[in-house]
């Protein structure tokens, strides 16, 4: 079973050059699961035990777990899950029509892995022990012992239950930047409905006056999703989500927060404290620094929902920005956020793993296929990536400063810096909504306050040399830079980002296909043309390049890593490609230019003048 799951996996990688965003890079490792085959096949003799059974006595959100078990007929395809709520197997479980025997399991684990993992005797002692990493996530937790592999589950043994000292306690923080410059939002998750707490911020300055803020309250239901898995075996209730709006912000100034939420017998429960820097005014010269990546996922520090041989890129991505986190002001991640698919609890697994960011810095996000699309609902897109999510998670459990969050598009300024984000999920075609919009986030800043304007979307609407896009005949998404590339280039769009595809690329400052100035590591002087960089190697198993020698393709790496900018003042900024895996900058280049610079024309986007003087 294990050889045919690994030969799997591997034509699944290799499909994901066939289409990226796609395959291995897009599956969710719980898919894998045929949860609605599990059958009883209790063993008295085997046995499942885990501790402690209190975690975070001392305020933790995240606690190791000794699971120690033993199956007198062990087999190399006994495997153990993680389920929560504890008592997963005495849920109520519906039949899809009235001739169908109800399923004895209807949720899938939050997390597996087999028992054999680490244990090299088991197959031949039916003993065995695993050290899985749990998070707070609102209710308590048991672990299950199954035989009969993935595809036909056999429960053997359930463990004793273990839960967080205080299950419903207010975690993972979300900073986002509010709809002004001075304005910051903080969104978290809780298992407190407005019945029972009344959610609130407590901040100020650091060593100032704190304040307290309300907070909002949403949360979603089963038949808020579009179908399955969302909506059968990857349902997990997703808590309350909350969000506050800190108003008034002095530019640059350092503030401190915590979460709080008060009971109806005035008991106020506390999260820990946190900080964050306001950003600086709208054009304020000042060292401003972004991090830009997609597709980063999400992945288990315990090793588990993934093949043994498997090293993910999201944690290297994640520990690496963590790393440099006092060097960065603001994280745009660009689609394809955690991969849940429709197995909700991956957003708390993904909000825990971005914690120490988010939490400190604005984390802006932008809406990708695994978010959104599903036939019928109204996404550009007829696929089934988002597992029947529809896109509800995501504008749920992250705030963006949208003015209809469901449609994802938004502009976000930061400093010197000018941020159109699109959603690629929805149409951007001249004369729709979208087109609209992007036209008015492009053509009203002012550049002399705000040189630097960036374009951001989750496919590629620019260029990539993605083996698919090859096979395509586009080396885009179909209908992408046909219907955008004027307005880059009439308001001068310095850097367009996009994800999808699971590697980098960098190209020269490209217009029409053709390369109007040659790729260098120095621009200096009027712009000539947008560069166009895919940064969608975050964390995704990794995207294929063609093999042909493209004019336009300046850079290519096949490997995990991200993007940041470094704003050092109006008329100078930095571009760096580090590497995941190390931290260390693998591409690079600067621009230099003062604002007559900007005023200048240069193809297609030089304005009409007249003789009359």
């Amino acid at each position: 079973m294990r050889l045919l799951l690994w030969a799997a996996a591997t034509w699944l990688a290799v499909c994901a050059a066939a289409h990226p965003g796609r395959g291995a890079g897009g599956e969710q490792p719980l898919s894998r699961i045929a949860v609605e085959r599990t059958v009883h096949a209790v063993d008295n003799a085997a046995r499942v035990k885990a501790s402690p059974l209190v975690l975070g006595l001392t305020g933790e959100n995240t606690e190791w777990v000794d699971v120690e078990f033993f199956h007198p007929n062990p087999s190399g395809d006994d495997w153990i899950g993680v389920f929560s709520p504890a008592d997963f197997s005495s849920a109520i479980c519906e039949p899809e029509n009235q001739r169908q025997y109800p399923p004895v399991l209807c949720t899938a684990p939050i997390k597996y892995q087999f028992a054999n993992f680490k244990n090299d005797d088991y197959n031949k002692t039916g003993k065995g022990s695993l050290k899985l990493q749990l998070i707070n996530q609102r209710e308590d937790f048991s672990f299950a012992l199954f035989s009969g592999g993935l595809l036909a589950p056999k429960l053997i043994a359930v463990s004793n239950k273990v839960a967080f000292v205080n299950p419903k306690a207010p975690v993972y923080p979300r900073l986002a930047q509010g709809k002004s410059w001075n304005e910051m939002t903080v969104t978290w998750t809780s298992g407190y409905d407005i019945t029972e707490a009344v959610p609130f911020v407590e901040w100020g300055e650091k060593g100032g006056r704190q304040f307290l803020a309300p907070a909002g309250t949403l949360t979603f239901d089963k038949n808020s999703m579009c179908g399955a898995p969302a909506r059968t075996v990857g349902w997990r209730h997703p808590g309350y989500i909350h969000t506050s709006y800190l108003k008034d912000l002095w530019p640059d100034s350092l503030y401190t927060y915590r979460l709080g939420h008060r009971l109806m017998n005035g008991t106020r429960i506390w999260s820990k404290s946190y900080s964050f820097k306001a950003s600086p005014y709208p054009g304020q010269d000042s060292l401003q620094r972004v991090v830009i990546f997609g597709d980063m996922g999400k992945a288990e520090a315990d090793g588990s929902n993934e093949f043994n041989n498997f090293q993910p890129g999201s944690l290297n991505t994640t520990y690496q920005i963590i790393r440099d986190l006092e060097n960065i002001d603001m994280v745009v991640h660009i689609g394809d956020i955690c991969y849940a698919n429709g197995y909700l609890s991956q957003w708390d697994q993904f909000t825990a793993q971005v914690e120490p960011i988010a939490s400190t810095v604005p984390y802006m996000i932008g809406s990708g296929n695994h978010e959104r699309d599903w036939p019928g609902t109204g996404s550009f897109y007829g696929n089934l990536d988002s597992g029947g999510e529809c896109g509800v998670p995501a504008q749920t459990m992250f705030y963006t400063p949208a003015e209809n969050r469901a449609k994802f598009w938004y502009a976000t300024d930061y400093g010197m810096f000018r941020f159109c984000i699109a959603h690629t999920e929805e149409d951007w075609r001249p004369g729709t909504e979208q087109y609209k919009f992007i036209e008015q986030c492009l053509s009203s800043v002012d550049r002399q306050k705000q040189p630097w304007l960036i374009f951001l979307a989750h496919r590629v609407l620019g260029y990539s040399s993605c083996a698919y896009y090859e096979s395509e005949g586009t080396f885009e998404e179909p209908m992408g830079r046909e219907a955008l590339q004027e307005l880059w280039q009439k308001y001068k769009v310095d850097l367009a980002f996009y994800g999808h595809v699971h590697s980098y690329e960098r190209t020269c400052p490209v217009y029409q296909s053709q390369c109007v100035v040659n790729a260098s590591n120095h621009y200096s002087g009027p712009f000539q043309a947008t560069t166009h960089v895919v940064v969608g190697g975050a964390g995704a198993s990794l995207s294929e390049f063609t093999t042909s020698k493209i004019q336009w393709s300046h850079f290519t790496d096949f490997d995990h890593g991200f993007v940041k900018l470094t704003a050092f003042n109006h008329s100078f900024l930095q571009f760096e490609y580090k590497k995941s895996r190390d931290g260390d900058v693998y591409d690079h280049f600067t621009i230099s230019r003062d604002y007559r610079d900007i005023l200048a024309c240069s193809v297609d986007n030089c304005p009409r003048t007249t003789l009359a003087s």
